[in-house]
């Protein structure tokens, strides 16, 4: 870096005098200045409550920084600034940078958005879903269908269920170099057969939708979309606070689930595991995953027993306590470690971790040494 650039920063990162900055140096001051410079040190008030002046505010932020660092201050905008009722205005939607926090603000705010701006909110809202699809629904289907189709190996596939891959190494020996090619002659593939409901995998989500798990409740929610449209497992979504939410019928399409998510509100994880318990018909086949941070606020005892009971019957009980980028949240030490006690595992996961954890899961195999393996803390148990 030259002295005249490490000059430059410090210029900035002091708030020296503006007039020895360059006219874009001046707007990048500016714009930085009017969100994190003390309230009773600006010389200026703010970006305002004038919805052009916070466009154009945006849009200097855009030009100035990369789009990862334009989400982390414009989420800081909202918090600092208070500039939540701005995004009820069409104009101004428009002009955000969308991502996942973004998607769970203007969750929350559903009930508040005014008729003129709920499309504008919907395309948002369907611009970051296609985006997370994009990066996860690939991998998603290809590691579960591997996993599900792995003990379904067979040396008479149809044509299009060949694995060539296993194919060809299992016939290297028959090489002909003549012709540069290998003769396979045993075919390694998957077997297909009709599978009823009782032959199924069952994955249901139960999803803590109360105001510290949103970005949790998003990825959950387009996770769930990608399993159900697998025909080799039956996915249920169930949403929670003090009021239990079944987004099953609604799975074929991710957005329609986010816009009937209700976020905020108490914790009743009792009430949703009870509804849940009464869903499960093959215990020995179902997966219930838990997302939430364990602070019951209804009975703790009863909740407790229930997931005891879940564990009991045979249901392969794992819990999240975030599935997002954000980090571990803050949980409930004690109730996390009972659960743990139980032979459950309880951890955050990153979406990008999710697609593995399932197939592990869904495979039967030790999620605590796949948690190990992939640089994750399981809580211990108490």
């Amino acid at each position: 870096m030259s002295e005249s650039e490490r000059l430059r920063r410090w210029q900035l990162a002091l708030g020296e005098d503006e007039q020895d900055l360059s006219e874009r140096d001046r707007r990048l001051s500016q714009s930085l200045t009017a969100l994190y410079q003390p309230q009773e040190k600006k010389s200026r008030g703010g970006l305002g409550a004038s919805s052009p002046k916070v466009s154009r505010w945006l849009g200097d932020i855009r030009e100035f920084f990369p789009t990862p660092v334009v989400q982390v201050i414009q989420k800081d905008a909202f918090e600092r600034l208070n500039l939540k009722a701005l995004m009820l205005e069409p104009e101004f939607l428009a002009t955000l940078e969308a991502d996942v926090h973004l998607v769970a603000d203007l969750i929350s705010l559903r009930g508040a958005i005014p008729e003129k701006s709920k499309e504008t909110a919907r395309l948002v809202v369907r611009k970051v879903v296609d985006e997370m699809l994009k990066r996860l629904e690939a991998k998603t289907v290809e590691t579960l269908r591997g996993a599900l189709n792995r003990s379904q190996r067979t040396r008479r596939p149809r044509h299009g269920d060949i694995d060539w891959g296993r194919t060809i190494g299992a016939n290297l020996r028959h090489y002909q170099a003549d012709y540069h090619t290998v003769v396979p002659e045993t075919l390694i593939g998957c077997a297909r057969r009709t599978k009823t409901r009782a032959d199924l995998d069952h994955v249901m989500l139960c999803v803590d939708q109360s105001g510290s798990m949103a970005t949790s409740v998003v990825y959950a929610s387009i996770f769930a979309a990608v399993m159900a449209s697998l025909p080799v497992l039956s996915t249920q979504l169930i949403c929670f606070d003090t009021v239990i939410v079944d987004l099953t019928d609604k799975l074929a399409d991710p957005v329609e689930v986010l816009f009937g998510v209700q976020l905020g509100g108490g914790t009743d994880i009792n009430a949703a595991l009870a509804y849940c318990e009464q869903k499960i018909d093959y215990p020995a086949k179902t997966h219930l995953v838990l997302i939430s941070d364990l602070y019951e606020g209804g009975n703790a005892k009863a909740m407790l027993a229930r997931v005891a009971a879940l564990k009991a019957s045979g249901v392969n009980v794992i819990v999240l306590l975030a599935l997002s980028d954000d980090g571990r949240p803050g949980y409930d030490p004690h109730h996390a470690g009972v659960i743990a006690s139980m032979d459950c595992p309880v951890f955050a996961c990153t979406p990008d971790q999710f697609p593995e954890l399932m197939a592990t899961a869904l495979t039967r195999q030790d999620i605590g040494q796949w948690a190990s393996a992939n640089d994750i803390a399981l809580i211990r148990a108490v």
